[in-house]
């Protein structure tokens, strides 16, 4: 009996359900590497950098002081959007993500190895703060990049579903960023100041490695190599989306609000607790259980904006988190442990993991081919600069009165009211052919 000869339709379709899967892994490994570096230091800031690289005196001056050097990443994330976001859509998105990779790694390496105050002077906290520049200039382009590359490969009707890997990837550098910090935790504190914080940031070599490798055998997706074989990429990408599609820009920024959520849950959140008395061990398995479980509820929530809209899931998370801060902020403040698990897992896998899940396909499915990687790192760049100074601004307001938890919980509404407005405000793709994206504006 002779063996059927499988379709050529059949063996197309598994070649591009390979490679979708393949985006997908690169994506996630890339979004750990990139987001354990970069949480890592929030913890850090959180913990140690207010006692290690800054000169003694008024402990909240220098956790102020701690938190502006996080801060200034997000300066620093636009700049790379534009850099970035402009040679991924000239050159390809498969190199851009690996130059992206090595530089994250790079700078994060680097920090580990930096003298404190006591060593250096006022020379180790600019050294710090030009090492978290770095970081701050590849994380600029990175999810965009890794979303773009995913969703063009997607098979069509799961575009929401394949690119929400690159978030489930950055739930899991959180959590293996909050398992490293573990350890040193629990550290007598001349330990955890002297060398045990170092860990963390050289261990982030190991990641590095498996992401690097995955990363290179990627291929540029299908519809990117149509553009550039028939000359049809634009020379300022970046400029060619501000006159094309400055309306989808600007929705884009409204929405990257969503993220202060999860930046004050990782680094504020942190600092407050431990100031409050929960002791910083116990925020971290905090941050690991709903993390943990973020990784599988965002594809679920992806896959539901597949079905249903991106709108509708979009606005429902962002909403549920802008409520359920207070709730977080009130519980942290009782401290009752049980209650602040549920609060932040609810958020975490809940609310925020439904917003967050669909803005990877939702961003980059806004822009035509030819500048969607610019448009989709720049205005999520320019959306979320404020993210890294609300914990900055939070500090401030609440200062040293640590029932005054108010000022963070609607820092944090405020952001939530401004996503759900540019959501409202976007059109719906989720049913958009591939190579319809974009097209109605140009």
């Amino acid at each position: 009996m002779t063996k059927l000869a499988t379709s050529p339709t059949v063996v197309e379709e598994e070649r591009k359900l390979k490679r979708a899967r393949k985006a997908a892994l690169a994506a996630f490994l890339g979004g750990a590497l990139e987001y354990y570096d970069f949480f890592i230091y929030a913890t850090a800031a959180s913990l140690i950098f207010s006692k290690i690289f800054f000169p003694a005196g008024d402990p909240t001056v220098a956790l102020l002081a701690s938190f502006a050097t996080f801060g200034v990443a997000y300066v620093a994330r636009p700049f790379g959007a534009v850099l970035f976001g402009h040679l991924g859509d000239k050159i390809g998105r498969k190199n851009t993500l690996v130059m992206t990779l090595v530089l994250m790694g790079a700078a994060t390496f680097l920090i580990g190895m930096l003298p404190d105050f006591s060593t250096a002077g006022y020379w180790a906290p600019a050294m710090l703060v030009l090492l978290r520049l770095m970081q701050g200039l590849s994380a600029g382009a990175e999810t965009a990049g890794a979303s773009a590359l995913t969703m063009e490969e997607a098979p069509a009707g799961r575009r929401g579903f394949f690119a929400s890997f690159a978030m489930s990837g950055i739930s899991f550098g959180i959590v293996l960023a909050s398992l490293a910090f573990l350890p040193v935790a629990a550290m007598s504190e001349a330990d955890r100041l002297a060398w045990g914080w170092r860990i963390p940031f050289w261990s982030s070599i190991l990641v590095l490695l498996v992401a690097y490798l995955v990363r290179r055998t990627l291929e540029e997706p299908e519809v990117f190599e149509e553009k550039h074989d028939h000359g049809e990429l634009v020379k300022l990408p970046f400029a060619k989306m501000f006159k094309t599609h400055p309306a989808q820009f600007f929705q884009v920024a409204l929405m990257s609000f969503q993220v202060v959520t999860n930046t004050f849950m990782q680094s504020f959140g942190l600092a407050y607790a431990v100031s409050v008395g929960v002791n910083a061990s116990t925020m971290l398995w905090v941050s690991i259980v709903g993390n943990v479980i973020a990784i599988v509820s965002q594809p679920l929530f992806a896959r539901l904006s597949d079905k249903f809209g991106r709108r509708t899931v979009f606005i429902t998370g962002v909403v549920g988190s802008g409520l359920m801060i207070f709730v977080y902020f009130s519980v942290i403040s009782t401290g009752n442990i049980p209650m602040i698990f549920l609060a932040s897992t609810l958020i975490t896998a809940g609310t925020y993991a439904a917003s967050n899940s669909v803005y990877p396909a939702w961003f980059s499915e806004l822009f035509n081919v030819k500048v969607r990687y610019s448009g989709m790192a720049i205005g999520l760049q320019v959306g979320i600069l404020c993210a890294g100074f609300t914990p900055l601004l939070a500090t401030a307001l609440v200062g040293a009165d640590k029932a005054n938890w108010g000022p963070a919980a609607w820092i944090v509404a405020a952001s939530s009211v401004l996503a759900a407005a540019g959501a409202a405000w976007a059109r719906e793709t989720s049913k958009t052919p591939l190579r319809e994206l974009g097209n109605h504006v140009n």
